[in-house]
């Protein structure tokens, strides 16, 4: 017999039903904070008024206004880590946004004044004020210049751009999740994967988008005249689709397109063979790497990693999608090492909610359904 509890919680929307149970980026760096308050008034609500009538407020409104509130007033605990140490060595670029924090990668390094730049023209874009502290790149040439990920699409991106490059711009992205694209409607000129997931995603979604808004989602204050009600994923229109192997020229910079499905379909990572950077994604960044969602293909994972630590020796810089932008190139072979001794079993599980498990190995870490069927 079903309960009037779970009759009730099976007709919220994911968002709502995530408050009491969240699935949040775990140990990246921390799980969401549950906001059990939430909870509370949700279960209230269910067994105090289980005949909705017009002055009783529903299940959704209530989880809704405590999300907006609790965003403001709570600083979860992912939160109290931030700043992060790693931005002190790198040259931050003011922008008028304070949504985002912009740096130059790889910057003039404050430890070693006697290190410069790597490559003029690149610029991290950071997310550091909602859980998933998304990361996109703005790669200038002397013609144009590629902004490799839109991020959550909470402010305004563009204007952004505007403020670091004249340059006309193409976006390019890692791969079509929700919280890298963003921002690609304000932009004319969108290439993407010639796949069906990125066509599929590239009609919006609001779920997905909600779901970042989650209670523990947010660090300070969501940009002035954010609605969060209204907030998702708008559709973009895809100018071009691109291939593995393309090369796209901006002017003085080549960037060569390196598919590397896995962690999804459309996964790709960017070469700038001649400065030795290897702009990653999702593919690599240095918190728990998402493996577990239904389009992640691990055997495809496998084969794309160990052709990212193919290139180890000609790189200077891996730069991931999330948290800080920098990695020595070490960190590839050893990437290899951690997901093949996972898949054979020799990684122990720690168990984390919704049927999932962290499996670690040393500083690399990954997320996966629990149990063989998300190893093998």
């Amino acid at each position: 017999m079903t309960s009037h509890r779970n009759t009730v919680l099976s007709g919220l929307d994911k968002t709502q039903r995530e408050a009491c149970h969240p699935e949040g980026r775990t140990g990246f760096p921390g799980p969401k904070d549950l906001n059990r308050n939430s909870c509370l008034l949700v279960l209230m609500l269910i067994f105090l008024a289980p005949v909705r009538s017009s002055s009783v407020p529903s299940a959704s409104s209530v989880v809704s206004s405590s999300l907006s509130s609790s965003s403001q007033t709570e600083k979860p605990d992912w939160c109290k880590v931030l700043p992060r140490p790693e931005y002190k060595t790198l040259e931050r670029i003011k922008v008028s946004d304070p949504w985002f924090e912009v740096y130059r990668v790889p910057g003039f390094v404050l430890a070693n004044p006697g290190v410069r730049n790597v490559a003029p023209g690149v610029y991290a874009i950071y997310e550091p004020h909602q859980f998933e502290e998304t990361i996109g790149y703005l790669i200038a040439g002397e013609k144009r210049a590629v902004l490799f990920d839109t991020g959550m699409g909470i402010s305004d991106v563009k204007k952004v751009v505007d403020e670091l490059t004249k340059l006309p711009v193409i976006v390019l992205n890692s791969h079509t999740h929700n919280d890298h694209v963003g921002g690609n409607w304000q932009f004319s000129t969108v290439y993407g994967m010639d796949t069906d997931f990125t066509r599929a995603n590239a009609k919006g979604s609001r779920e997905d988008a909600q779901s970042e808004l989650e209670p523990g989602s947010i660090c300070g204050e969501l940009p002035k005249g954010f609605d969060a009600k209204a907030y998702a994923t708008k559709p973009w229109h895809i100018s071009r689709f691109l291939h593995d192997g393309e090369k796209i020229d901006l002017g003085g910079r080549t960037l060569e397109i390196l598919s590397t499905p896995g962690h999804t379909p459309d996964a790709i990572c960017l070469l700038d063979r001649a400065n030795g950077l290897l702009f990653t994604g999702d593919t690599y960044y240095p918190a728990p790497i998402w493996l577990y969602r239904p389009e992640t293909d691990l055997d495809a994972y496998v084969a794309s990693v160990k052709r990212l630590a193919a290139l180890a020796p000609q790189l200077k810089l891996v730069l991931g999608a999330h948290n800080v932008p920098m990695a020595p190139p070490s960190v590839l072979p050893r990437l290899v090492a951690a997901i093949e001794a996972v898949r054979v079993g020799k990684v122990s599980a720690k168990p984390q909610e919704g049927g999932k498990a962290i499996y670690q190995v040393d500083d690399i870490s990954f997320l996966l359904r629990a149990g063989p069927q998300g190893v093998h």
